[in-house]
């Protein structure tokens, strides 16, 4: 089979970019005048998502030092649902991979899967909080806000989620899904988020946005009672900012690595175009007939959630799996579907091969492939010589190199995709 020659070309997207990370914590906060609420020798906990956040580390850093500096005594907790195997060490262990530690930090680790009920939602939704977190005098929710990967609303996945799922841990995390099935993701979420506000010690939010290129665009602190409106806010914010993929019809689209790190579907739908959910399906502007999926990133630690919107994978990928982390996230989120593992091969020219000869009686050198390194750095891509024409005529496009055969290793793999400029630069 004859496989199309591949373009490197590079996407421009909004630069909006936090420089001063520290500074820019501090003086949020400072903005609430919270000094006039927090007395020295009171406990702050604040939450730790299980999310690859940009900066999230020197985020928490700064928020406790704020804190601290008015005689406080903050603390760190998981607020993840089921994730780290829904076990008090594995979330600890999972934002250490994001260097969210007491020694980076200054702030003590404090994980349980102990919840409390405190309220209930009008519906009769019981509403958790993590035990530990409503012992504390007050609770700062640390969020990243952005499109959610299961469902469509005016509110998606952000700081009311966190507080909902992610301080609920793998109790709330669990019951709230199966109440979705009734009542739907966006309700749910927000009603039990209204109910923490209204009766755990939540002093405030800090709402975190990234641009197009896996950067921190956006921090800001927020009061309680401002938190869903504002939420909205940076939402619509966060949307535009979204990185997309330079086409929409697509043949094959290639994914050099998926994980929990990356998405909370390991692969975004709001990217891919692929979402697959008992919830129901919302639509997108991509139209990948085939995705196959290379690997899994380490930072996942063998959680392959997502893998089931694939249509082929490696078996070095399959090797990866933690199957119990796997299926204990994908039950806690009512999406079975998403553990399914697809038709997996020895090597990407079997995958690719496979792929090309199931998309229609387009010839495979003539084929629509896209190829990115993951769904968070899509600012530098390869694309085959069917878009040629397209491309050149695009201002927002800029050709790196090519067209250069695909080149394939004695093991027949692609080599990994390394991508220059943009894409996350690492913790500030």
């Amino acid at each position: 089979m004859n496989f199309p020659k591949m373009y490197r070309i590079r996407q421009s997207f909004d630069h909006t970019r936090v420089k001063d990370i520290p500074t820019t914590v501090q003086a949020e906060l400072e903005k609430l005048t919270l000094r006039q609420k927090v007395k020295p020798g009171q406990s702050i906990a604040l939450t730790a998502g299980s999310r690859g956040v940009a900066n999230i580390a020197p985020i928490l850093k700064s928020s406790a030092e704020f804190f601290k500096s008015l005689g406080a005594k903050p603390f760190i907790f998981p607020a993840m649902g089921s994730h780290g195997g829904a076990k008090a060490e594995g979330q600890t262990a999972l934002i250490a991979h994001y260097n969210v530690t007491e020694a980076l930090t200054g702030a003590p680790i404090v994980s349980s899967m102990e919840v409390v009920e405190i309220s209930r939602t009008e519906d009769g939704v019981p509403v958790f909080i993590d035990k530990n977190a409503s012992q504390a005098d007050w609770i700062v929710v640390v969020g990243r806000i952005k499109p959610h990967t299961k469902f469509k609303a005016p509110i998606e996945s952000g700081l009311m989620k966190m507080m909902a799922i992610g301080m609920g841990k793998q109790k709330g995390a669990e019951y709230y899904h199966k109440a979705a099935i009734q009542y739907g993701f966006g309700k749910i979420s927000v009603d039990a988020g209204r109910e923490v506000i209204k009766k755990a010690p939540v002093i405030c939010g800090i709402g975190i946005v990234e641009n197009g290129y896996d950067e921190t665009a956006i921090i800001e602190a927020i009061r309680p009672g401002e938190i869903e409106t504002r939420e909205r806010e940076l939402l619509a914010v966060a949307k535009e900012m979204m990185p997309r993929l330079p086409f929409n019809e697509i043949d094959l689209l290639i994914v050099d690595e998926m994980g929990k790190n990356i998405s909370g579907t390991g692969i975004d739908p709001n990217v891919t175009g692929r979402n697959r959910d008992l919830l129901g399906v919302f639509p997108t502007s991509v139209n990948a007939k085939r995705l196959f999926v290379r690997n899994l990133t380490p930072d996942s630690n063998g959680n392959a959630t997502g893998i089931g919107l694939a249509d082929l994978t490696t078996k070095r990928l399959v090797d990866k799996i933690n199957y119990q982390a796997t299926y204990m996230n994908c039950i806690t989120g009512i999406s079975l579907e998403k553990a399914a593992v697809p038709m997996f091969f020895e090597t990407d020219q079997e995958c690719i091969k496979t792929a090309l000869g199931s998309v229609g009686l387009t010839p495979p050198e003539k084929s629509r492939i896209v190829r990115i390194k993951n769904t968070l750095q899509i600012d530098e891509v390869e694309v085959s010589e069917a878009y040629q024409k397209e491309f050149a005529t695009r201002k927002d496009l800029e050709l790196i190199e090519g067209p250069k055969p695909m080149v394939f290793d004695s093991h027949g793999n692609l080599s990994a995709l390394v991508v220059h400029g943009g894409g996350r630069k690492g913790d500030l």
